[in-house]
């Protein structure tokens, strides 16, 4: 009796999952919904993948003859395999749009007052005759010019008679090399002592290169003097150098953790030493951000709302911290950053990593209960190896694993290219990355290059055929930023991505949205190879200076093309183009609200249910604290 009951349920269970099925299949039959919402090109989703679908638990339906069994179901899943999964399961599994390269804000010079230089003087001690004649100079304490350097600067006073007073000359001489180089408490001093001749003698000249003897900070209050006085150490070491000094302080003049920074130099013990003196105000390291916009895909709720929560130094060191909950009516993400500052050049360790739940809620799929859930950890170092206030070379190396794994009316079923029977992807990845970033008060660049390499580890997914975690690419993004006038920018940015291997969804390029090509919805195209350019201008037109707002108007154009890799046929149309016209409004950091249309030049079939997919875009983001 007891088994009899357990089989009705059971068959009862399986017929209701069915009968959902056929509702969303009739559904595509009747108003071709299915297309629009999963927005696409026919033939990445193989009729093996489908063929092959495992309901997990009940192990039914796994072989061609039992799909045949239910004449209905063939035919709709026909239908099915002639369109694409993988968009709307990238926005189940995958992560947030990259935000855009951020535009460098001008700061405030910080200040650096010098102490006069003293020497003695070898006036006294030296036993000359009235006139000498020097064969040649010896250099002795000099490592910032060489002895061919300081010979060739002396060379007018040697194979000729010399006076006392033109003696002196060749250390003023000496002196005024150094000083001119931005060299402190610097120079040449004859020493006492040395026998010198009329008939021709080897002048013996000391070198004094200056340092400092001791650094110390003031007026901070949660981060660690050390924090400042590391820095400074490094720019500070014999010779000490004003030039660099100054682009230190710069430096950390630029430091978000910093609001002001000012130094002075003193006389120390003797008259090489001198004391560097700083003055710091920290600056607020709490930060809090509200955000809404609707730059997801519709197929999860295209109304995006968040709140960012940052510290910028936790625990004292400089270390930060970074919380981010983004949350839309089909999904939640929670992620974080930890960044820990290993040494005084702004190497860093960072730590990041992110949970996403989601669902689709988009008629009609919102019947089958497609359900996804992601995680990934990264674990990666960066180095800079040129770093100016004017400009920063980094490179750096990092270890991603992603996981996601996804559920068709409760049962786990692979939904996305690369998945296995279980609808699991496991990807490990080593990245290594170089940036790039100039900029003047006028202008700003930054570059940013990325090689990703998917490895057979920890226990990724290795399928007989790609897409699966072993590929290769590239990702190439760049931004330009120019000032044209008082509040008016010039913004150009592009972005390329390049692979000889098909790509799982998670690591594909995606087009189209609020932050790639305007007048079409969230990642309407995905694809494996991908390049995107953009450019607009933000032309003020209403300033309130009684609150520090302006609002501008902000003209745009974007264009994108996508291909695929490893045979597989490209998406048609594989292009988009798009133009519109925006406006935004500026409080400062305090709030940040843009409103943007943007028309479709590439006719691409769209039902226009959300006001993404009508073009129109918007964002608001506040910083109340």
């Amino acid at each position: 009796m007891g088994k009899t009951c357990c089989v009705s349920f059971w068959y009862l269970t399986l017929a209701l999952k069915l009968t959902r099925i056929l509702g969303v299949l009739l559904a595509f039959n009747q108003g071709s919904a299915l297309a629009d919402v999963l927005a696409i090109n026919s033939q990445r989703q193989s009729v093996k993948e489908i063929e092959n679908l495992t309901l997990s638990g009940t192990r039914l339906l796994t072989s061609q003859d039992q799909f045949r069994q239910i004449p209905m179901l063939t035919t709709g899943l026909s239908k099915l395999n002639q369109l694409r999964l993988d968009p709307i399961l990238s926005q189940v599994l995958d992560s947030e749009p990259k935000q855009p390269i951020p535009i460098p804000q001008p700061q405030p010079e910080p200040t650096l007052e010098l102490p006069p230089q003293t020497f003695p003087s070898s006036e006294e001690g030296l036993d000359l005759p009235e006139s000498i004649i020097v064969r040649k100079f010896e250099f002795d304490g000099n490592t910032a010019f060489s002895d061919e350097k300081l010979t060739e600067v002396t060379a007018q006073f040697t194979k000729r008679s010399l006076t006392f007073v033109e003696l002196l000359e060749v250390e003023a001489t000496i002196t005024k090399l150094y000083t001119d180089a931005g060299y402190i408490n610097c120079g040449a001093v004859i020493p006492a002592g040395q026998t010198l001749s009329q008939q021709g003698s080897v002048v013996k000249i000391q070198i004094i290169e200056g340092g400092l003897e001791e650094i110390a900070v003031t007026g901070t209050r949660r981060l660690n003097s050390n924090y400042i006085r590391s820095r400074l150490a490094i720019a500070t070491a014999r010779p000490l150098n004003q030039k660099r000094l100054l682009s230190a302080l710069q430096l950390l003049q630029l430091d978000p953790l910093i609001q002001n920074i000012s130094a002075e130099l003193s006389a120390g013990s003797r008259p090489e030493l001198s004391l560097l003196t700083v003055k710091v105000i920290e600056a607020d390291s709490f930060n809090t951000e509200f955000f809404i916009d609707n730059s997801r895909a519709p197929s999860v709720g295209s109304l995006r709302r968040g709140v960012r929560i940052n510290e910028g130094n936790l625990f004292g060191f400089g270390d930060g911290l970074n919380l981010e909950y983004i949350n839309t009516d089909g999904s939640n993400a929670f992620d974080f950053r930890y960044n820990i500052p290993v040494n005084p050049r702004n190497g860093t360790i960072t730590l990041r990593g992110g949970l996403t739940s989601t669902e689709i809620v988009e008629p009609p799929f919102d019947r089958l209960d497609i359900i996804g859930n992601s995680n990934y950890f990264e674990l990666g170092f960066r180095q800079p190896l040129i770093l100016s206030p004017n400009r920063e070379f980094a490179v750096g190396l990092s270890a991603l694993r992603q996981e996601s794994k996804s559920e068709l009316l409760g049962m786990r079923v692979p939904l996305s290219a690369g998945a296995n029977e279980q609808g699991e992807t496991r990807i490990f990845a080593l990245q290594f990355f170089q940036e790039y970033q100039q900029r003047n008060s006028q202008q700003a660049l930054a570059l940013r290059s990325q090689f990703n390499l998917g490895l057979d580890i920890f226990n990724a997914t290795v399928n007989n055929e790609p897409p699966d975690s072993r590929f290769f690419s590239w990702r190439g993004q760049g931004q330009y930023v120019r000032l044209l006038a008082p509040q008016t920018l010039l913004v150009i940015r592009s972005d390329l991505q390049l692979t000889t291997r098909a790509l799982v969804p998670l690591e594909q390029f995606g087009l189209g949205g609020l932050r790639s090509i305007r007048g079409y919805r969230q990642d309407i195209l995905l694809t494996d190879n991908g390049f995107l350019a953009s450019a607009e201008v933000q032309l003020p037109v209403l300033r309130v200076e009684k609150v520090g707002g302006v609002l501008q108007v902000v003209p745009f154009i974007d264009f994108g093309v996508g291909w695929n890799s490893s045979g597989n046929a490209d998406p048609n149309p594989n292009t988009l183009l798009g133009l519109g016209l925006g406006l935004q409004w500026q409080m400062g950091d305090r709030l940040n609200a843009r409103l943007d249309y943007g028309i479709p030049l590439t006719d691409i079939q769209d039902r226009g249910r959300t006001l993404q997919e009508d073009g129109i875009y918007f964002s608001i983001v506040a910083n109340p604290f």
